[in-house]
Protein backbone atom coordinates (compact mmCIF):
# COMPACT_ATOMS: atom_id res chain seq x y z
CA UNK A 1 0.00 0.00 0.00
CA UNK A 2 1.33 3.88 -1.18
CA UNK A 3 1.62 5.56 1.91
CA UNK A 4 3.34 8.87 0.58
CA UNK A 5 5.11 11.16 3.39
CA UNK A 6 4.47 8.91 6.29
CA UNK A 7 7.34 7.35 8.47
CA UNK A 8 5.39 6.24 11.74
CA UNK A 9 5.21 2.21 12.61
CA UNK A 10 4.36 1.25 9.01
CA UNK A 11 7.85 2.46 7.65
CA UNK A 12 9.63 0.71 10.32
CA UNK A 13 7.55 -2.71 9.75
CA UNK A 14 6.56 -2.90 6.45
CA UNK A 15 5.62 -6.70 6.79
CA UNK A 16 2.36 -5.21 8.45
CA UNK A 17 1.19 -3.53 5.35
CA UNK A 18 -0.25 -6.01 3.24
CA UNK A 19 -1.88 -8.04 6.22
CA UNK A 20 -5.21 -8.06 7.02
CA UNK A 21 -5.98 -5.15 9.31
CA UNK A 22 -9.00 -4.63 11.71
CA UNK A 23 -8.73 -0.70 12.02
CA UNK A 24 -10.12 0.77 15.55
CA UNK A 25 -10.78 4.27 15.46
CA UNK A 26 -10.47 5.51 18.85
CA UNK A 27 -8.53 4.41 21.94
CA UNK A 28 -10.79 4.99 24.92
CA UNK A 29 -13.14 2.02 26.77
CA UNK A 30 -14.45 0.47 23.54
CA UNK A 31 -10.81 1.00 21.62
CA UNK A 32 -8.60 -0.04 24.53
CA UNK A 33 -10.83 -3.45 25.01
CA UNK A 34 -11.44 -4.28 21.48
CA UNK A 35 -7.29 -4.20 20.94
CA UNK A 36 -6.96 -6.10 24.18
CA UNK A 37 -8.95 -8.64 23.20
CA UNK A 38 -8.24 -8.85 19.56
CA UNK A 39 -3.99 -8.24 19.20
CA UNK A 40 -3.27 -12.02 20.01
CA UNK A 41 -5.73 -13.47 18.18
CA UNK A 42 -5.99 -11.27 14.84
CA UNK A 43 -2.24 -11.70 14.81
CA UNK A 44 -2.03 -15.71 15.37
CA UNK A 45 -4.47 -15.60 12.09
CA UNK A 46 -1.45 -13.47 10.32
CA UNK A 47 -3.63 -10.21 10.57
CA UNK A 48 -2.81 -7.06 12.72
CA UNK A 49 -4.75 -4.84 14.75
CA UNK A 50 -4.25 -0.97 14.65
CA UNK A 51 -5.52 1.09 16.92
CA UNK A 52 -5.50 5.24 15.84
CA UNK A 53 -6.30 7.70 18.54
CA UNK A 54 -4.28 11.16 19.23
CA UNK A 55 -3.27 10.66 22.64
CA UNK A 56 -1.27 7.71 23.90
CA UNK A 57 -3.62 6.87 26.58
CA UNK A 58 -6.97 5.83 27.61
CA UNK A 59 -8.88 7.94 30.07
CA UNK A 60 -10.84 6.39 33.00
CA UNK A 61 -13.53 9.51 33.10
CA UNK A 62 -15.33 8.61 36.16
CA UNK A 63 -11.52 9.34 38.32
CA UNK A 64 -11.37 12.79 36.47
CA UNK A 65 -13.37 14.80 39.56
CA UNK A 66 -11.40 12.83 42.25
CA UNK A 67 -7.70 13.63 39.77
CA UNK A 68 -9.39 17.19 39.85
CA UNK A 69 -9.24 17.19 43.80
CA UNK A 70 -6.26 15.24 44.59
CA UNK A 71 -7.75 12.10 45.62
CA UNK A 72 -5.80 10.58 42.87
CA UNK A 73 -2.81 11.05 40.75
CA UNK A 74 -3.62 11.89 37.27
CA UNK A 75 -1.31 9.59 35.51
CA UNK A 76 -3.03 6.61 37.36
CA UNK A 77 -6.36 7.45 35.99
CA UNK A 78 -5.00 6.59 32.63
CA UNK A 79 -3.99 3.36 30.86
CA UNK A 80 -1.29 3.64 28.73
CA UNK A 81 -1.56 2.29 25.27
CA UNK A 82 2.30 1.12 24.46
CA UNK A 83 2.06 -0.81 27.96
CA UNK A 84 -1.15 -2.75 27.24
CA UNK A 85 -1.37 -3.10 23.54
CA UNK A 86 1.98 -4.35 22.59
CA UNK A 87 0.60 -6.57 20.36
CA UNK A 88 -1.58 -4.03 18.14
CA UNK A 89 0.23 -0.97 16.00
CA UNK A 90 -0.25 1.89 17.14
CA UNK A 91 -0.95 5.55 15.41
CA UNK A 92 -0.76 8.42 16.93
CA UNK A 93 -3.22 10.61 15.07
CA UNK A 94 -6.87 11.09 14.14
CA UNK A 95 -8.80 9.10 11.47
CA UNK A 96 -10.29 11.77 9.19
CA UNK A 97 -12.45 10.50 7.14
CA UNK A 98 -13.22 6.85 6.15
CA UNK A 99 -14.23 5.33 2.88
CA UNK A 100 -15.79 1.98 3.69
CA UNK A 101 -16.73 1.06 0.49
CA UNK A 102 -12.82 1.06 -0.16
CA UNK A 103 -11.65 -0.05 2.69
CA UNK A 104 -9.45 3.11 3.21
CA UNK A 105 -8.99 5.49 5.90
CA UNK A 106 -7.26 8.89 5.95
CA UNK A 107 -5.31 9.30 8.96
CA UNK A 108 -4.05 12.72 10.05
CA UNK A 109 -0.98 12.32 12.45
CA UNK A 110 -1.11 13.78 15.86
CA UNK A 111 2.49 15.80 14.80
CA UNK A 112 1.16 17.93 11.82
CA UNK A 113 2.71 15.77 8.95
CA UNK A 114 1.14 15.07 5.66
CA UNK A 115 -2.41 12.70 5.99
CA UNK A 116 -1.65 9.19 4.47
CA UNK A 117 -4.13 6.98 3.55
CA UNK A 118 -4.58 3.12 5.72
CA UNK A 119 -6.45 0.29 4.44
CA UNK A 120 -8.16 -1.85 6.32
CA UNK A 121 -10.51 -5.07 6.43
CA UNK A 122 -12.59 -4.82 9.02
CA UNK A 123 -12.87 -1.48 10.88
CA UNK A 124 -14.38 -0.69 14.84
CA UNK A 125 -15.99 2.77 15.46
CA UNK A 126 -14.68 3.55 18.92
CA UNK A 127 -14.00 7.34 18.50
CA UNK A 128 -16.37 7.94 22.05
CA UNK A 129 -17.80 11.24 22.47
CA UNK A 130 -16.61 15.03 23.03
CA UNK A 131 -17.77 17.79 25.07
CA UNK A 132 -21.55 19.11 23.73
CA UNK A 133 -21.05 22.96 24.11
CA UNK A 134 -23.53 26.06 22.77
CA UNK A 135 -22.89 29.41 21.49
CA UNK A 136 -22.71 31.62 24.48
CA UNK A 137 -20.52 34.31 24.48
CA UNK A 138 -17.07 34.13 26.02
CA UNK A 139 -17.73 30.16 27.00
CA UNK A 140 -14.88 29.23 25.02
CA UNK A 141 -12.40 31.95 25.95
CA UNK A 142 -13.38 31.32 30.02
CA UNK A 143 -14.56 27.78 30.57
CA UNK A 144 -13.24 24.63 30.79
CA UNK A 145 -14.52 21.44 30.08
CA UNK A 146 -13.85 17.76 32.57
CA UNK A 147 -13.54 15.43 29.51
CA UNK A 148 -9.66 14.93 29.71
CA UNK A 149 -6.45 14.25 32.09
CA UNK A 150 -5.41 17.32 31.16
CA UNK A 151 -8.35 19.51 31.76
CA UNK A 152 -9.15 17.93 35.55
CA UNK A 153 -5.22 18.82 36.46
CA UNK A 154 -5.56 22.38 35.39
CA UNK A 155 -8.93 22.39 37.42
CA UNK A 156 -6.98 21.06 40.19
CA UNK A 157 -4.22 23.61 40.29
CA UNK A 158 -5.83 26.23 39.26
CA UNK A 159 -8.36 25.96 42.24
CA UNK A 160 -5.46 26.14 44.52
CA UNK A 161 -3.84 28.92 42.89
CA UNK A 162 -6.75 30.66 43.09
CA UNK A 163 -7.23 30.66 46.74
CA UNK A 164 -3.26 31.16 47.51
CA UNK A 165 -3.66 34.65 45.30
CA UNK A 166 -6.76 35.88 46.56
CA UNK A 167 -5.34 35.09 50.31
CA UNK A 168 -2.78 37.65 49.69
CA UNK A 169 -6.32 40.24 48.84
CA UNK A 170 -7.94 42.70 50.76
CA UNK A 171 -11.68 41.54 50.65
CA UNK A 172 -13.60 43.37 47.71
CA UNK A 173 -14.53 42.39 44.22
CA UNK A 174 -11.41 41.29 42.84
CA UNK A 175 -10.73 38.24 45.59
CA UNK A 176 -14.53 37.49 45.48
CA UNK A 177 -14.14 36.93 41.79
CA UNK A 178 -10.85 34.84 42.45
CA UNK A 179 -12.67 33.05 44.95
CA UNK A 180 -15.96 32.11 43.12
CA UNK A 181 -16.24 28.52 41.17
CA UNK A 182 -18.62 27.75 39.16
CA UNK A 183 -19.70 24.84 37.55
CA UNK A 184 -22.54 24.04 34.89
CA UNK A 185 -24.44 21.07 34.14
CA UNK A 186 -26.51 19.04 37.09
CA UNK A 187 -25.19 15.43 35.65
CA UNK A 188 -23.16 12.82 37.34
CA UNK A 189 -19.75 14.91 36.04
CA UNK A 190 -21.37 18.24 37.14
CA UNK A 191 -22.21 16.97 40.40
CA UNK A 192 -18.87 14.94 41.67
CA UNK A 193 -16.54 17.88 39.94
CA UNK A 194 -18.29 20.62 42.09
CA UNK A 195 -18.53 18.41 45.57
CA UNK A 196 -14.85 17.28 44.99
CA UNK A 197 -13.21 20.35 44.26
CA UNK A 198 -15.25 21.35 46.90
CA UNK A 199 -13.91 19.08 48.96
CA UNK A 200 -10.43 20.38 47.81
CA UNK A 201 -10.83 23.56 48.76
CA UNK A 202 -12.08 23.00 52.24
CA UNK A 203 -8.72 21.37 52.72
CA UNK A 204 -6.67 23.92 51.24
CA UNK A 205 -8.51 26.58 52.99
CA UNK A 206 -7.83 24.70 56.33
CA UNK A 207 -4.28 25.08 55.85
CA UNK A 208 -3.82 28.45 54.82
CA UNK A 209 -4.76 30.91 58.05
CA UNK A 210 -5.73 33.92 55.96
CA UNK A 211 -8.91 33.00 54.84
CA UNK A 212 -12.02 30.88 55.84
CA UNK A 213 -14.67 28.26 54.25
CA UNK A 214 -17.13 30.85 54.09
CA UNK A 215 -14.92 33.33 51.71
CA UNK A 216 -15.79 30.43 48.82
CA UNK A 217 -18.24 30.29 46.79
CA UNK A 218 -19.68 27.69 44.70
CA UNK A 219 -22.24 27.82 42.24
CA UNK A 220 -23.76 24.60 40.57
CA UNK A 221 -25.95 25.74 37.37
CA UNK A 222 -28.71 23.51 35.73
CA UNK A 223 -31.18 24.42 33.52
CA UNK A 224 -33.58 21.48 34.12
CA UNK A 225 -35.69 21.72 37.11
CA UNK A 226 -34.05 18.37 38.32
CA UNK A 227 -29.99 17.01 38.87
CA UNK A 228 -28.70 13.49 38.16
CA UNK A 229 -31.61 11.57 36.03
CA UNK A 230 -29.93 8.51 36.88
CA UNK A 231 -31.12 8.12 40.21
CA UNK A 232 -34.62 8.78 41.86
CA UNK A 233 -36.15 12.19 42.95
CA UNK A 234 -35.86 11.56 46.35
CA UNK A 235 -32.29 10.74 46.20
CA UNK A 236 -31.70 13.63 43.36
CA UNK A 237 -33.70 15.82 46.38
CA UNK A 238 -31.04 14.62 49.09
CA UNK A 239 -28.27 15.54 46.82
CA UNK A 240 -29.69 18.85 46.09
CA UNK A 241 -29.74 19.19 50.43
CA UNK A 242 -26.56 18.25 50.45
CA UNK A 243 -24.80 20.57 48.75
CA UNK A 244 -26.51 23.54 49.87
CA UNK A 245 -25.48 22.14 53.36
CA UNK A 246 -21.89 22.71 52.32
CA UNK A 247 -22.80 26.10 51.63
CA UNK A 248 -22.50 25.29 47.50
CA UNK A 249 -25.63 27.27 45.88
CA UNK A 250 -27.45 25.04 43.34
CA UNK A 251 -29.38 27.05 40.95
CA UNK A 252 -32.14 24.65 38.77
CA UNK A 253 -34.07 25.69 35.83
CA UNK A 254 -30.74 28.50 35.75
CA UNK A 255 -29.00 28.81 32.51
CA UNK A 256 -25.92 30.48 31.26
CA UNK A 257 -26.30 33.47 28.70
CA UNK A 258 -22.83 34.84 28.63
CA UNK A 259 -19.75 34.68 30.19
CA UNK A 260 -18.05 37.43 28.56
CA UNK A 261 -15.16 39.07 30.49
CA UNK A 262 -15.53 36.63 33.36
CA UNK A 263 -18.95 38.40 33.96
CA UNK A 264 -21.43 35.44 33.82
CA UNK A 265 -25.18 36.08 33.31
CA UNK A 266 -27.45 33.90 34.31
CA UNK A 267 -31.07 33.60 32.90
CA UNK A 268 -34.42 31.60 34.28
CA UNK A 269 -35.85 28.63 32.44
CA UNK A 270 -38.00 28.79 30.29
CA UNK A 271 -38.72 32.60 30.26
CA UNK A 272 -35.74 33.76 29.61
CA UNK A 273 -35.33 36.29 32.32
CA UNK A 274 -32.48 37.55 34.13
CA UNK A 275 -31.56 35.59 37.20
CA UNK A 276 -27.85 36.62 38.26
CA UNK A 277 -24.93 38.04 37.33
CA UNK A 278 -21.50 38.21 39.10
CA UNK A 279 -17.83 37.60 38.19
CA UNK A 280 -16.12 34.30 38.48
CA UNK A 281 -12.94 33.07 37.07
CA UNK A 282 -13.15 29.60 37.31
CA UNK A 283 -16.29 28.08 35.09
CA UNK A 284 -16.08 24.60 34.40
CA UNK A 285 -18.75 23.62 31.43
CA UNK A 286 -20.21 19.77 32.07
CA UNK A 287 -23.33 20.10 30.33
CA UNK A 288 -23.15 16.80 28.49
CA UNK A 289 -21.74 15.11 25.02
CA UNK A 290 -22.30 14.43 22.01
CA UNK A 291 -20.95 11.84 19.58
CA UNK A 292 -17.48 12.40 18.28
CA UNK A 293 -18.13 14.45 14.38
CA UNK A 294 -15.48 12.04 12.68
CA UNK A 295 -18.57 10.35 11.90
CA UNK A 296 -19.66 12.79 10.00
CA UNK A 297 -16.55 12.27 7.39
CA UNK A 298 -17.41 8.79 6.85
CA UNK A 299 -19.82 6.49 4.45
CA UNK A 300 -21.51 5.28 7.07
CA UNK A 301 -25.28 5.88 8.09
CA UNK A 302 -25.86 8.36 11.18
CA UNK A 303 -28.94 9.49 13.18
CA UNK A 304 -30.50 12.65 13.85
CA UNK A 305 -28.30 13.02 17.05
CA UNK A 306 -24.81 12.20 15.23
CA UNK A 307 -24.38 9.11 16.02
CA UNK A 308 -23.00 6.03 13.70
CA UNK A 309 -26.79 3.32 13.87
CA UNK A 310 -25.50 -0.17 14.85
CA UNK A 311 -27.74 -2.95 15.54
CA UNK A 312 -27.74 -5.23 18.77
CA UNK A 313 -24.98 -7.34 16.81
CA UNK A 314 -22.83 -3.86 17.16
CA UNK A 315 -22.70 -4.08 13.42
CA UNK A 316 -23.21 -0.84 11.67
CA UNK A 317 -26.32 -1.28 9.98
CA UNK A 318 -27.73 1.10 6.85
CA UNK A 319 -31.32 0.75 5.55
CA UNK A 320 -30.02 -2.42 3.85
CA UNK A 321 -29.34 -4.38 7.20
CA UNK A 322 -26.11 -4.49 8.58
CA UNK A 323 -22.81 -3.46 6.36
CA UNK A 324 -19.88 -6.08 6.33
CA UNK A 325 -16.96 -5.54 7.96
CA UNK A 326 -17.90 -2.85 10.11
CA UNK A 327 -18.69 -2.28 13.36
CA UNK A 328 -19.04 0.19 16.18
CA UNK A 329 -19.97 0.78 20.58
CA UNK A 330 -19.83 2.99 22.65
CA UNK A 331 -20.75 6.89 22.95
CA UNK A 332 -20.13 7.35 19.07
CA UNK A 333 -23.02 4.60 18.35
CA UNK A 334 -26.58 4.31 19.03
CA UNK A 335 -26.83 0.86 20.13
CA UNK A 336 -30.20 -0.26 20.84
CA UNK A 337 -31.00 -1.25 24.56
CA UNK A 338 -32.93 -4.75 24.71
CA UNK A 339 -33.31 -4.59 28.43
CA UNK A 340 -35.64 -2.18 27.44
CA UNK A 341 -34.20 0.87 30.04
CA UNK A 342 -32.39 3.20 27.68
CA UNK A 343 -33.74 6.79 26.91
CA UNK A 344 -35.00 6.43 23.40
CA UNK A 345 -34.57 2.79 23.62
CA UNK A 346 -30.86 3.08 23.34
CA UNK A 347 -28.13 2.29 25.90
CA UNK A 348 -27.49 5.30 27.65
CA UNK A 349 -23.63 7.11 26.76
CA UNK A 350 -21.61 5.63 29.88
CA UNK A 351 -18.51 3.56 30.69
CA UNK A 352 -20.95 0.84 32.04
CA UNK A 353 -22.29 -0.35 28.40
CA UNK A 354 -19.17 1.13 26.75
CA UNK A 355 -17.09 -1.94 28.11
CA UNK A 356 -19.51 -4.38 28.23
CA UNK A 357 -19.88 -3.54 24.56
CA UNK A 358 -16.49 -3.59 23.61
CA UNK A 359 -16.14 -7.31 25.07
CA UNK A 360 -18.80 -8.34 22.90
CA UNK A 361 -18.03 -6.54 19.70
CA UNK A 362 -14.69 -8.21 20.00
CA UNK A 363 -15.86 -11.30 20.54
CA UNK A 364 -18.57 -10.85 17.65
CA UNK A 365 -16.19 -9.71 15.48
CA UNK A 366 -13.77 -13.03 15.78
CA UNK A 367 -16.87 -15.15 15.30
CA UNK A 368 -17.87 -13.70 12.15
CA UNK A 369 -14.06 -13.00 10.47
CA UNK A 370 -12.76 -16.53 11.77
CA UNK A 371 -15.48 -18.66 12.89
CA UNK A 372 -14.46 -19.16 16.56
CA UNK A 373 -17.13 -18.45 18.94
CA UNK A 374 -20.74 -17.20 17.67
CA UNK A 375 -22.18 -13.75 17.15
CA UNK A 376 -24.70 -12.73 19.65
CA UNK A 377 -26.74 -9.34 20.83
CA UNK A 378 -25.60 -7.17 23.40
CA UNK A 379 -27.83 -7.09 26.28
CA UNK A 380 -27.24 -5.77 29.48
CA UNK A 381 -29.56 -4.12 32.45
CA UNK A 382 -27.70 -1.45 33.82
CA UNK A 383 -27.01 -2.41 37.42
CA UNK A 384 -27.44 1.28 39.09
CA UNK A 385 -25.38 4.11 39.96
CA UNK A 386 -22.86 5.50 42.22
CA UNK A 387 -21.10 8.70 42.91
CA UNK A 388 -19.13 9.97 45.32
CA UNK A 389 -19.15 13.48 46.71
CA UNK A 390 -15.79 14.30 48.24
CA UNK A 391 -14.53 11.87 51.21
CA UNK A 392 -16.93 9.92 52.79
CA UNK A 393 -19.45 11.43 51.04
CA UNK A 394 -21.95 10.00 48.07
CA UNK A 395 -24.77 8.48 46.98
CA UNK A 396 -26.08 5.21 45.31
CA UNK A 397 -28.74 3.45 43.91
CA UNK A 398 -27.64 -0.34 43.02
CA UNK A 399 -30.07 -3.14 41.93
CA UNK A 400 -32.88 -0.73 44.06
CA UNK A 401 -30.86 -0.44 46.49
CA UNK A 402 -29.97 3.05 47.69
CA UNK A 403 -27.39 4.30 49.65
CA UNK A 404 -26.23 7.43 51.09
CA UNK A 405 -23.03 8.91 52.32
CA UNK A 406 -20.21 6.66 53.50
CA UNK A 407 -21.49 3.32 52.30
CA UNK A 408 -22.47 5.17 48.76
CA UNK A 409 -18.91 6.61 49.00
CA UNK A 410 -17.37 3.25 49.69
CA UNK A 411 -19.92 1.75 46.85
CA UNK A 412 -18.75 4.34 44.48
CA UNK A 413 -14.75 3.26 45.01
CA UNK A 414 -15.14 -0.44 45.08
CA UNK A 415 -16.85 0.18 41.49
CA UNK A 416 -14.59 2.11 39.81
CA UNK A 417 -12.16 0.71 41.80
CA UNK A 418 -12.88 -2.99 40.35
CA UNK A 419 -14.03 -1.14 37.10
CA UNK A 420 -10.29 0.46 35.82
CA UNK A 421 -9.02 -1.27 33.25
CA UNK A 422 -6.13 -3.25 33.95
CA UNK A 423 -4.44 -4.82 37.27
CA UNK A 424 -1.46 -2.55 37.34
CA UNK A 425 -3.81 0.39 37.19
CA UNK A 426 -6.04 -1.01 39.94
CA UNK A 427 -3.15 -1.53 42.08
CA UNK A 428 -1.66 1.93 41.27
CA UNK A 429 -5.42 3.56 42.29
CA UNK A 430 -5.76 1.64 45.22
CA UNK A 431 -2.25 2.23 46.85
CA UNK A 432 -3.17 6.17 46.28
CA UNK A 433 -6.49 6.06 48.46
CA UNK A 434 -4.53 4.25 50.82
CA UNK A 435 -2.04 6.73 51.17
CA UNK A 436 -4.60 9.46 50.66
CA UNK A 437 -6.21 8.26 53.88
CA UNK A 438 -2.85 7.97 56.40
CA UNK A 439 -1.32 11.31 54.79
CA UNK A 440 -4.99 13.14 53.58
CA UNK A 441 -5.09 14.89 50.61
CA UNK A 442 -2.07 16.35 48.61
CA UNK A 443 -2.90 19.98 48.08
CA UNK A 444 0.23 20.86 46.39
CA UNK A 445 0.13 22.77 43.71
CA UNK A 446 1.88 22.29 40.52
CA UNK A 447 2.91 25.64 38.68
CA UNK A 448 4.12 26.69 35.38
CA UNK A 449 2.23 23.87 33.70
CA UNK A 450 0.80 25.98 30.85
CA UNK A 451 4.57 27.78 30.92
CA UNK A 452 7.33 25.17 31.35
CA UNK A 453 10.08 26.82 30.01
CA UNK A 454 9.56 30.51 31.80
CA UNK A 455 12.11 29.71 34.55
CA UNK A 456 14.69 28.64 32.37
CA UNK A 457 14.17 31.70 30.13
CA UNK A 458 14.29 33.87 32.60
CA UNK A 459 17.51 32.53 33.52
CA UNK A 460 19.22 32.30 29.84
CA UNK A 461 17.64 35.87 28.92
CA UNK A 462 21.03 38.38 28.74
CA UNK A 463 20.67 40.28 32.06
CA UNK A 464 20.45 43.89 32.08
CA UNK A 465 23.50 46.14 33.23
CA UNK A 466 23.33 47.27 36.57
CA UNK A 467 22.67 50.94 36.30
CA UNK A 468 26.65 52.77 37.09
CA UNK A 469 26.59 53.73 40.64
CA UNK A 470 26.73 57.70 40.63
CA UNK A 471 29.95 59.32 41.71
CA UNK A 472 29.44 62.22 44.07
CA UNK A 473 29.95 65.60 42.49
CA UNK A 474 33.06 67.52 44.38
CA UNK A 475 31.46 70.49 45.98
CA UNK A 476 32.36 73.49 44.25
CA UNK A 477 33.75 76.28 45.77
CA UNK A 478 31.69 80.26 45.87
CA UNK A 479 33.91 83.25 44.13
CA UNK A 480 33.72 84.53 47.61
CA UNK A 481 35.66 81.57 49.55
CA UNK A 482 38.36 82.02 46.54
CA UNK A 483 38.78 85.43 46.92
CA UNK A 484 39.04 85.03 50.52
CA UNK A 485 41.84 82.30 50.38
CA UNK A 486 43.54 84.59 48.46
CA UNK A 487 43.61 87.30 50.96
CA UNK A 488 46.64 87.92 52.42
CA UNK A 489 46.38 87.61 56.73
CA UNK A 490 46.67 91.03 58.32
Amino acid sequence: MDTPGYTGPMASHPEFIDRPRVLVVGGGYVGLYVAMKLQKKVRAHGGIVTVVDPVPYMTYQPFLPEVAAGNIEARHAVVSHRTHLGASELISGRVASIDHAQRKAVVAPADGSAPFELSYRDVVLAAGAITRTFPIKGLAEQGIGMKSIEEAVTVRNKVIERIETASLLEDGPERRRMLTFVVVGGGFAGIETIAEIEDLARATVAKNDRLKREDLRFVLVEAMGRIMPEVTEEQALWVVDHLRSRGIQVLLNTSLANAEGGLLQLINMPDKSAADEFEADTLIWTAGVQANPMVRSTDFPIDERGRVRANAELRITGDDGPIDGAWAAGDVSAVPDLSGGGVGGFCVPNAQHAVRQAKRLAANLYAERYGVGRVAEYKHKNMGAVAGFGVYKGVANIMGLKLRGVLAWAAHRGYHGMAMPTFERKFRVLSGWFASFLFRRDTTQLMDLQTPRRQFEEAASPKPKPAAEAVPAKPQESADSRTADKQPAS
